[in-house]
């Protein structure tokens, strides 16, 4: 299967899942915590988007015009959106533990795991810095992974 008909799988499962999770109620904190945590996913979402800007959305992977971005929190992680994506989700399962909801927050992972990696190719491929700027940069977790 070509990298973007993976991409665009991947995208549907990944929207597919996280809806099924909005309609369990598993999705939103409850308490300080959990709130921030999300606030704070929706924060770096907001600032990944703003930073790279109206070209930033897309349901396949596939690279746009403009060059690598690399400032703002691309300066720190790869893949800002999606590690907010993980944080907003994640937390979300963790407040509303069940085994259904960790199966589904399970899923998310995996299929935010198949678009970096189909967004990591084509970005190797099109950008020659981009093997350095990987080599600098944590790909989810600032200074861990």
């Amino acid at each position: 299967m070509a990298l973007r008909s993976v991409s665009i799988l991947a995208t549907a499962v990944l929207v597919a899942v996280a809806a099924a999770l909005v309609f369990r109620g598993a999705i939103l904190g409850t308490g300080p915590v959990s709130i921030s945590l999300q606030a704070a996913g929706i924060a770096l979402m907001l600032w990944a988007r703003i930073t790279f800007g109206l070209r930033s959305f897309h349901y396949a992977a596939n690279t746009t015009q403009g060059g690598l971005v690399t400032r703002g929190p691309y300066r720190y992680i790869r893949n800002p959106i999606y590690a907010a994506a993980w944080l907003v989700i994640w937390t979300g399962v963790a407040v509303h533990w069940s085994p259904i909801n960790a199966m589904l927050g399970a899923v998310v992972a995996a299929m935010l795991i198949v678009r970096i990696a189909c967004e990591e190719q084509l970005l190797r491929a099109t950008y020659p810095e981009y093997a350095d700027y990987a080599r600098k940069t944590a790909r989810l977790v600032p200074f861990v992974i």
